[in-house]
């Protein structure tokens, strides 16, 4: 169980371990050793503000100028934690799960450089784009970002305007914001050189012929939900039409929750088949014939008041029987945690509150806010996927002495063989965590503000030291 945990990820070795960048990357060791740390003060305050993070005036200008610094981009910034995510790969076994989504980080106003991303209420909204790419593992462990990337738009065009004035199957996906999810495919599953491990999971906004040729090429797999209705065999039916004429081939229970948080449960009905896909017709002449899987589950008997459950996916991986069907069902439920990462990297570091003025800048700091984000999500899921995992592989000698006299006043204290599922309850309970028997394990807003107070607590230890 943890052969794949062999990285340590202790405030000192994580901030070592993941700004370890090469004097290549930043041309200067002194700016790499600048970032480690601006990525440890970050971590100790979980937010954006450069002033609060620093608490001094010479190292907050340090932090300015390092952010401002044209040598210094997102890709020598998370050059590192891209090569540990690598690490993390080496070591997990079984398939990956590569889950990519966009997200937009809004600044309401404008700033220099950073673009219009949409309009709200006739109001136009300025922000920059993020396109990121999370490696994680089948229960849930995330790796680390393999793949990202940042843009902003001169203007903005609702989607029915566009198609009013273009043909959007016609214009090349080389000039098109989606050219983002091929070239995120290539960059992570070159950096991870596992092609045939590496699943890419994507929602329908990766719907996108030309991602399953490139997956294809590239001889790595994919895993989509689509929402095109494709032409498919030989021409005359669409994949729509092939899959409602197919019968039945297993039925699925599932348990959600509903958008008011109640538990739910919901019995679908599974049919899949393995269809030749044809690309549209504008397409045709650069796109070869694809063969794929095709998964139908929708929600039988569905209740009023509900939207009904109703995922098609598309897989180039074979689906022979409902066991294996089942399994790409729960592939795909994986990519929600990737909006959980976009979660922490907004609600968590709160980065839509920086008040850096530039794009760059902001890009800079969101970069580093990525890293932060990451190590708050593995403490969260390395609590329920290892929990009797050795407590050094996520905290320092010193972190785990504070949080045993942390502890004394609680009903079942810890010790120094305590394994790490229970110094990260510990953690958990000092951001607000309550650990009762029926309570489920600790989510993301509670470790965070456990990591704030245990770095309170540090340096609290530390001015008793130095006092004597």
């Amino acid at each position: 169980m943890t052969q794949d945990l062999d990285w340590q990820l202790g405030a000192d070795a994580w901030a070592e371990g993941e700004g370890r960048t090469a004097s290549r990357e930043f041309c200067d060791l002194r700016l790499a050793r600048r970032f480690r740390q601006i990525l440890v003060q970050l971590s100790d305050t979980g937010g954006p503000s450069i002033p609060f993070a620093s608490q001094d005036w010479a190292q907050a200008k340090a932090a300015y100028r390092f952010f401002s610094n044209p040598r210094v981009d997102e890709r020598a910034i998370l050059s590192g934690h891209m090569r540990r995510t690598r690490e993390r790969a080496d070591a997990a076994p079984g398939p990956l799960l590569i889950l990519h989504d966009t997200t937009e980080i809004s600044y309401g106003g404008n700033t220099d450089g950073v673009g219009l991303i949409g309009r709200v209420a006739r109001h136009t909204v300025c922000g920059i784009l993020m396109h990121s790419s999370l490696a994680v593992t089948l229960q849930g462990l995330p790796l680390g970002l393999c793949a990202i990337k940042f843009w902003t738009r001169s203007k903005f065009k609702g989607t029915n305007a566009l198609k009013r004035s273009i043909n959007a199957t016609r214009v090349p996906i080389e000039q098109k914001e989606s050219i983002r999810w091929l070239q995120n495919v290539q960059q992570a599953t070159e950096l991870l050189d596992c092609p045939d491990r590496c699943i890419h999971v994507g929602d329908r906004e990766g719907d996108i012929y030309e991602l399953f040729c490139a997956a294809t090429g590239l001889h790595t797999h994919f895993l989509i939900r689509t929402c095109a209705d494709r032409l498919c065999g030989d021409g005359s039916q669409t994949v729509g039409q092939q899959m409602a004429a197919t019968r039945t081939q297993g039925l699925h229970r599932v348990e959600f929750r509903d958008p008011h948080g109640r538990i739910c449960q919901a019995l679908l009905t599974l049919a899949f088949q393995r269809l030749r896909l044809l690309p549209s017709r504008a397409k045709r002449s650069r796109y070869p014939e694809l063969t794929v899987t095709v998964i139908h589950a929708r929600e039988k008997d569905p209740p009023e008041g509900r939207e009904p459950i109703d995922w098609k996916l598309v897989t180039d991986l074979p689906v022979r029987t409902r066991t294996e069907a089942v399994e790409k069902l729960r592939w795909y439920a994986l990519r929600w945690k990737i909006e959980v990462f976009h979660h922490i990297l907004k609600s968590g570091c709160r980065i839509e509150e920086s008040r850096l003025r530039t794009a760059q800048r902001r890009v800079n700091l969101i970069a580093a806010c990525c890293i932060v984000s990451w190590r708050i999500f593995w403490l969260t899921m390395v609590c329920r996927y290892a929990p009797r995992a050795p407590a050094a592989i996520a905290l320092t000698e010193s972190e785990k002495l504070i949080l045993c006299h942390a502890s004394a006043r609680w009903r079942k204290p810890l010790t120094q063989q305590s394994a790490l599922g229970d110094y990260l309850v510990g953690l958990a309970r000092l951001g607000g965590y309550l650990a009762r028997a029926h309570d489920p394990p600790p989510g993301n807003l509670v470790m965070w503000r456990g990591m704030r107070r245990l770095s309170d607590l540090e340096l609290g230890a530390e001015l008793v030291r130095k006092c004597g």
